[in-house]
Parts: C-alpha cells; structure tokens; sequence
C-alpha cells in the first residue's frame, strides 16, 4: 500500500461537505465567488475561506480578472486520494464475494436468474447507480 507521502491538506480540504460541493461546482468551469455562492448556502465570506482551505490544498487555482478572482479546480492532488481509496476496493470486492458465496450455500441460486453476483462500479460493464 502507497504511503502517505503528502500532508494532510487535501484531506481536510475534502472532508468538509461544502468545500466538496464547491469543487464540484468548479469541475464545470471556472467560477467566481458570487457564481459560486448562486449554487452553494453560505456567506461571501464563508466561501472565501473555504476557498482559501482549498487553495491552501493546491485543489483549486485563482486568477484576477477586474475586480474579481476567477476559480478553477486543480485536481492532480486528488489522485493520490483516488489510488488510496482504491487499496480498498479490493478489500470491498472480496468481502462481498464471499457474501455472495455464503448466500448461494444457504440459500441458492435465485429462480430463472443468473446465480453468479451483479458487479457494480469500476471493474463491471454496468456504470455504477
């Protein structure tokens, strides 16, 4: 498993709800604050330092333009995230495999239906719900 190699900004950053909904917000284009807060329930100021934490994290980048700033997301510090999240997907995936094994022992394959488990998320060929 990959070490944990950079501080802990991006994970503060991420853990808090209102800062992943403004990162969101940014994945569609560059914003600026009054076009953030349009979608986001907050102050001017809130989301200035919400900002601020993500800038901090190196998740989101500004550029003046006229009086205001210009937001846009920088998502390469995500990956990291992205690549520990996914050491636990093969955890995941076993487990419920053998879920899916001590149901077919107990109870058997259902009725006019396949009997091998449904795979949802980034292995199948169904998108996840």
């Amino acid at each position: 498993m990959a070490a944990l190699t950079s501080d802990a900004g991006v994970y503060h950053a991420i853990a808090d709800p209102t800062r992943r909904a403004i990162l969101e917000i940014l994945i569609e284009g560059e914003r600026s604050v009054s076009a953030i807060l349009e979608q986001v329930r907050g102050s001017q100021s809130a989301i200035s330092q919400h900002l601020g934490v993500l800038r901090k994290a190196g998740l989101v980048a500004s550029r003046p333009l006229g009086r205001r700033r210009m937001y846009s997301i920088r998502a390469e510090p995500l990956m990291e995230v992205s690549e520990w999240v996914a050491h636990f997907d093969k955890f995941w995936t076993e487990r419920l495999d053998r879920l899916g094994d001590y149901l077919r022992r107990t109870e058997g394959p259902p009725s006019g239906k396949d009997s091998r488990p449904e795979r949802i998320g980034p292995d199948s060929q169904e998108p996840a719900p």
